[in-house]
């Protein structure tokens, strides 16, 4: 595989990025309305807080992924763009309300909801986790609800709490390989994110897990396996794989761009460790088609179910 990847100059260098990297700038109509409500709302996303290359295509047509307890964190992620600092303990208790209000407006039918890490708090924020969900239960009910939510230093409580209020999806992002843990994932260690995973599994069963990785930290292919492995192992349903892309000159540099051929391998490495959907594209991002993968999920179940049917 080393052979199709592309090497980029080291970090003192600008190199353009490949073609199949080429985003639109944000514009439009959509675009501007969408930042006026955000604005208007006191609320944050991640899209403009990590600076998400999608951005202008998610907000041009009115998605967006809401980021919950503020805009910063309190670790130093190497690849991260959201600003970091100690928020001391203050939380908004109004920003449920809004966060469903805004979806509500957005007339949203599959919601993401994230936030920083924050453990300057008891519960690490799976308080105010909880209350979004179920404001957005109340508002929108029909709506499917996804979270991605940081590892609460392993408080298996603050998980049963986000549990409890009954999220459609409960995604834990991976990020990277373990080795690279220590410079990518200041603060996060690579068991104790797997340790989330299968611990949602065992208390909710009916909730499908999902996590997601970049690549392009200076991992090899092989490594990235590994970890597609260890996630089948513990039951995850739903992988995101997405090509690191620097936020700034203050974060990681890009080690290496991986081609779309290269993608695909994962993705087709991944499903054959068992993994039911693998999203895996240099544009994929965590949220990035949330609503779609989902549903993909949803009707292979179908689809299952049906031949069970046929069978019988």
């Amino acid at each position: 595989m080393e052979s199709d990847l592309v090497q980029i100059a080291p970090a003192t260098r600008r190199v353009p990025r490949p073609p199949w990297l080429k985003v639109r700038m944000p514009a439009g109509e959509n675009y501007f309305e969408l930042k006026g409500l955000m604005r208007g709302l006191a609320l944050h996303t991640v899209c403009e807080s990590a600076r998400c290359p999608n951005i202008g295509e998610c907000w041009g047509h009115g998605t967006a992924t809401f980021m919950i307890l503020g805009d910063q964190c309190t670790r130093r992620c190497g690849f991260c763009a959201v600003p970091k600092g100690r928020p001391r303990g203050y939380v908004d208790a109004g920003e449920p309300e809004r966060v469903a209000r805004a979806a509500q407006l957005m007339g949203l039918s599959h919601v993401v909801v994230t936030s920083v890490d924050r453990d300057d708090l008891p519960d690490g924020g799976s308080g105010i986790f909880a209350r979004v969900i179920e404001a957005l239960r109340r508002a929108l009910p029909q709506a499917q609800v996804e979270v991605l939510i940081p590892d609460f230093r392993g408080s298996a409580e603050a998980l049963q709490a986000v549990l409890r209020a009954r999220p459609d999806v409960l995604n834990h992002n991976i990020e990277t390989v373990p080795r690279l843990y220590p410079v990518a994932r200041r603060g996060s260690r690579y068991e104790r994110s797997l340790e989330l995973l299968t611990r949602s599994r065992a208390l909710d069963p009916s909730v499908p897990t999902k996590s997601g990785l970049m690549v392009g930290l200076g991992e090899t292919f092989e490594e990235v396996c590994g970890v597609l492995e260890d996630l089948a192992g513990i039951g995850v349903e739903l992988v995101t794989i997405g090509q690191y892309m620097r936020p700034s000159g203050e974060q990681l540099p890009v080690a290496r761009f991986y081609s779309p051929e290269e993608f695909a391998a994962l993705k087709r490495a991944g499903e054959a460790e068992g993994i039911r959907h693998v999203e895996s594209g240099p544009l994929v991002r965590s949220s990035y088609h949330a609503r779609e993968q989902t549903a993909a999920l949803h009707s292979e179940d179908k689809g299952a179910s049906a031949a069970s049917v046929g069978a019988a």
